[in-house]
């Protein structure tokens, strides 16, 4: 069966529990507007950006220098027919030592192609893990999106026009 789950991979050359710290750092490649605590079991956070994403996080696993689990509780989308396409889906976070480097694999179970948002959601996780999250681990500094400037080709496109252009009615 072929798994159609989003997926991307980055390889580093710091240790894995350098990666596992800085997965959990979500301020700091993620999203500055983030509510709660993001960096022990259990903990539960919630994401907004702007009036177009909003979601609830729990961390529902967390091994430290190995792995890291999300499940989304509740999420909004502002610019999709279901609002609510990414609730229930989990997002896991996979370090694995690759010789004297750390192998990051990002996995998100339920973010498919057939959700009208994998697309823009696609591309961001792109954009947070392989840009972002990376550099958060290899330099100290993320470029996670803060309120008034938005990361993304799309964040910018969304807030600018505040509504979903490409909404088709189809």
């Amino acid at each position: 069966m072929k798994n159609s789950d989003f997926t991307t991979t980055i390889l580093v050359d710091q240790t894995p529990e350098e990666v596992f710290n800085a997965i959990n750092n979500v301020r700091g490649w993620w999203s500055e507007e983030i509510e709660g605590s993001t960096d022990k079991h259990n903990d539960e956070f919630i994401l907004q950006y702007e009036d177009i994403h909003r979601c609830k996080i729990k961390i529902t696993e967390m091994i430290p220098g190995k792995k890291v689990v999300w499940l989304v509780m509740e999420n909004y989308f502002k610019f999709t027919k279901d609002s609510s396409e990414w609730t229930g889906n989990e997002m896991i976070f996979e370090v694995t030592e690759k010789g004297n480097k750390a192998e990051l694999q990002f996995t998100q179970e339920g973010l498919v192609p057939e959700y009208e948002c994998y697309d823009i959601c696609s591309n961001a996780w792109m954009n947070y893990i392989n840009n972002s999250l990376r550099n958060l681990i290899a330099t100290g500094k993320g470029q996670p999106n803060a309120k008034g400037k938005p990361q993304t080709e799309d964040e910018r496109r969304l807030s600018t026009n505040n509504k979903w252009q490409q909404h088709s009615t189809s």
